[in-house]
C-alpha cells in the first residue's frame, strides 16, 4: 500500500509540474516559474522516496539527498517569493 501511495504521490508532484509550466508559458508570472521549479524538485524528491523505501530498502540510504532536494524546493520557492517584485 505504501509503494501505491508514494508512486501517486510522484505522479500528483509531475502533474502539478505539468500544469504550472503551462500556466507559466501563458502567462509569463514569475511566481509560476519559480513555483514550476520547486515541483521539479519535489518530484525529485518523491521519485527519490521510492527509490529509497520501495526499490532499494537496504542497499542504499537515500535520506540525505532526499533532504537536500526537498530543501531546495522549499529554498526555490521563498526565494521566489522573496524576490518577486510585483
Amino acid at each position: 500500500m505504501a509503494s501505491l501511495i508514494y508512486s501517486l504521490c510522484a505522479l500528483t508532484s509531475l502533474a502539478c509540474v505539468v500544469m504550472l509550466w503551462r500556466a507559466q508559458s501563458r502567462a509569463g508570472s514569475r511566481l509560476l516559474f519559480w513555483s514550476a521549479w520547486c515541483f521539479v524538485l519535489l518530484t525529485a524528491n518523491n521519485v527519490l522516496l521510492v527509490l529509497d523505501k520501495i526499490v532499494w530498502t537496504v542497499e542504499v540510504d537515500l535520506r540525505m539527498w532526499r533532504l537536500v532536494t526537498g530543501f531546495a524546493a522549499v529554498a526555490l520557492l521563498v526565494y521566489g517569493l522573496v524576490m518577486e517584485d510585483d
